[in-house]
């Protein structure tokens, strides 16, 4: 987590690292919840939060692509308008006032054309992609969140499933199959949350400690030779 480049893990998802925000999402997170001292709802403010921050940050260039788009109209006729009256035109004669007008709706429908035809959609087309995103990230949270939390690593995997649109989710059966034919080796060998491996450390000193103080209690005490009457 410390270089996620250099991770076996990692290396064999080179398309998640390339999206340097996702893999720093994923990697802080981690890392908090290893380092311990942090509970798994302080850890989902933190995604929460950084996902707004990332949010509004990809949110700045569609904000002024959209404000660029609906002045382009209005922008096309009056810088017509503004360089016919430099000259004097819209006092001449009808010929040449005409002429300015069509020139200054032609700079309207130009406007138009760009507003609606070309910036428009692409501000609407980037928005779209941001909310992709945004739903991406989302079920990396729950995912998380959910094996943070104590659960097994393929419920979590379920419960991340169960963020994704209806429209590209895969069904329960095909991803369940594919994730055993990724990790054969998840099979064989049980894996341990950071939740409960600190329980099972836990338990196993309280154990040790009660083995401890029964051992001095019998040497202390001498067991007795027959039960009481």
């Amino acid at each position: 987590m410390e270089e996620p480049d250099k991770s076996q893990v990692f290396s064999k998802y080179p398309k998640f690292l390339r999206n340097h925000h996702a893999t720093h999402f994923v990697c802080d997170t981690l890392r908090m919840a290893i380092s311990g001292g942090i509970g798994a709802f302080e850890l989902d403010q933190m995604m929460e939060l950084d996902m707004e921050v990332h949010h509004h940050e990809v949110s700045q260039p569609v904000s002024a692509l959209s404000t660029v788009a609906d002045a382009l109209p209005v922008w096309g006729s009056s810088r017509r308008f503004s360089s016919g009256d430099h000259d004097g035109s819209l006092g001449g004669p009808p010929e040449e006032i005409g002429h300015k007008v069509a020139a200054a709706l032609v700079g309207t429908f130009l406007g138009i054309l760009m507003c609606y035809g070309f910036l428009g959609p692409l501000a609407a087309y980037m928005g779209k992609l941001n909310d992709a995103e945004g739903e991406y990230f989302r079920c990396l949270r729950v995912g998380l969140i959910s094996f943070i939390k104590g659960s097994a690593p393929i419920l979590s995997v379920e419960f991340a499933r169960r963020t994704i649109p209806s429209q590209v989710r895969r069904r329960s059966r095909n991803w369940r199959r594919r994730v055993k034919a990724a990790a054969p080796e998840a099979r064989r060998r049980p894996c341990r949350t950071p939740t409960t491996t600190a329980l099972a450390r836990s338990s196993s000193s309280r154990r040790r400690a009660a083995m401890a103080a029964t051992t001095a209690a019998r040497g202390k005490w001498p067991m007795p030779t027959s039960s009481p009457q």
